[in-house]
């Protein structure tokens, strides 16, 4: 039988390093799998024939998801339209996988980092402000289209969507997983607390 979560962060709740640590290395792992099965979905998927053997007929996990978010061409010239593509640019289906294991290979490195260097000094790095400007620059101005493309919108489905600026949404509402408000919002505010921590 599997521990509970609460009695996982039980074990490391007094060692702030090893809490980051194990959240850390869990993401390495999801990253990890998801690129690496992306990949494995592409050597065995048959862009031959979108419209008879799509990919949910043939078995696809990952890729549906990734064609969901705007990712429908290969760097082997095909895209799941069934169209040729003569250069589909870094994020084709290759690419984010690629740039997933790469994620995973950092946030794994970053996993050991706080592992070892878990005391409460490091919550006083300089690094700290850096990650929070990141993460305020990502939710002031990526999210937001005042300086980037926004954020993919989707309808509850999934079936239609583009990418799209996104106001912040600072109530309540900001705090529904299918308001895509909240990513804003959200962004903005842990930016800030990364400013004033």
């Amino acid at each position: 039988m599997g521990l509970p979560w609460y009695r996982v962060h039980t074990v490391v709740l007094n060692d702030p390093g090893r809490l980051i640590a194990v959240h850390l290395m869990h993401t390495a792992l999801v990253a990890g799998w998801a690129g690496s099965m992306a990949l494995y979905e592409l050597a065995v998927f048959d862009p031959s024939d979108p419209v008879l053997n799509p990919m949910w007929r043939q078995g696809m996990y990952v890729m549906p998801f990734m064609a969901r978010i705007g990712v429908t061409d290969s760097w082997g010239g095909w895209s799941i339209t069934g169209e040729s593509v003569s250069n589909p640019g870094f994020w084709s289906f290759e690419g984010v996988a690629l740039a997933h294991i790469g994620l995973s290979g950092l946030l794994f490195l970053a996993a050991v980092w706080h592992w070892v260097y878990w005391d409460l000094e490091l919550f006083r790095d300089p690094r700290t402000v850096l990650a929070g400007l990141l993460c305020f620059g990502f939710g002031a101005f990526h999210v937001t289209g005042a300086w980037g493309p926004g954020i993919w919108v989707s309808d509850a489905y999934g079936i239609t969507g583009k990418v799209q600026p996104v106001a912040p949404t600072w109530g309540p509402e900001g705090f529904n997983p299918f308001n895509p408000s909240g990513v804003a919002s959200h962004h903005i505010a842990a930016g800030i607390l990364g400013f004033i921590a």
